[in-house]
């Protein structure tokens, strides 16, 4: 059983990106969203984080909920 914590940061760590809740406020404002971009679409993804979103949105997996938090960020 996974007993990973949901959250940004544990997200962003699953990424492999800098998760400190400052890391995550700069990612977020440097990486907005266009109305119609599909957050899986986002140009700052590589292949491997791109993979991860999509796998985790399409099997309604663990971090779907984390996913769809950040994608309201990146949104807002």
């Amino acid at each position: 059983m996974d007993t990973t914590e949901n959250d940004l940061s544990h997200l962003f760590q699953q990424l492999g990106l800098a998760h400190s809740q400052h890391d995550i406020n700069e990612f977020v404002s440097r990486n907005k969203l266009a109305k119609h971009t599909l957050l899986v679409d986002a140009q700052c993804w590589n292949a491997g984080q791109r993979a991860f979103i999509k796998e985790a949105l399409m099997e309604d997996a663990q971090w779907s909920e984390v996913i769809d938090q950040l994608d309201v960020m990146m949104r807002g």
